[in-house]
């Protein structure tokens, strides 16, 4: 039977496999943040956010806790802690879940079918169901203003590590580096 410890670090790098950026904090494992994008068919398309996760001791039999740094205009996400209202995460959690199901699954739906009847941002609740292009141009305000991919240090299309530098980023690194002097 396999440890929780283990389980964490297996999903750990499944996530990290499955393409997304993946930033640890504290060289733990059991807090760091995932850049996630907007699904494509929906007024979120084109943001980038950067997510905190934090996975507790128990997991994967406790869920882990995920939170929006970067805001987002969202009936189900609070706007100032970036906490989201997910009922998958917050009480239908199962240890047959695991991170890539998060960012694969749960949070596109999220995004995709918010619930404006069970808000944590009642304005963006209440603007969606009276007036749905309204609640829709919002939200690309927010993520022109808050969520773009530069401001959260990913290119929209994210590089591999093993990809080569293009010939213009490998003279920009040339000119930086020729302009320090050996100590």
């Amino acid at each position: 039977m396999s440890s929780p410890s283990k389980r964490r670090e297996m999903d750990l790098m499944k996530l990290m496999m499955s393409d997304y950026k993946v930033e640890l904090i504290n060289d733990g494992m059991q807090e760091f943040y995932v850049h996630f994008n907007g699904p494509i068919e929906s007024p979120y398309h084109g943001g980038v956010w950067r997510i905190r996760v934090e996975l507790p001791d128990a997991y994967p039999y406790k869920s882990p806790s995920i939170g929006f740094v970067n805001k987002i205009y969202h009936p189900n996400v609070d706007e100032m802690s970036g906490s989201v209202c997910l009922d998958v995460i917050n009480q239908t959690w199962s240890p047959m879940f695991d991170l890539v199901n998060v960012f694969e699954v749960f949070l596109p739906q999220l995004l995709l079918y918010p619930n404006p009847s069970d808000p944590l941002n009642g304005e963006a609740a209440a603007l969606m169901m009276s007036d749905k292009p309204a609640y829709e141009q919002r939200v690309k305000e927010y993520c022109e203003k808050y969520a773009k991919p530069e401001d959260i240090g990913a290119a929209p299309e994210e590089k591999s590590s093993d990809e080569e530098l293009s010939e213009e980023e490998y003279e920009s690194l040339d000119d930086e580096m020729a302009g320090q002097a050996d100590p």
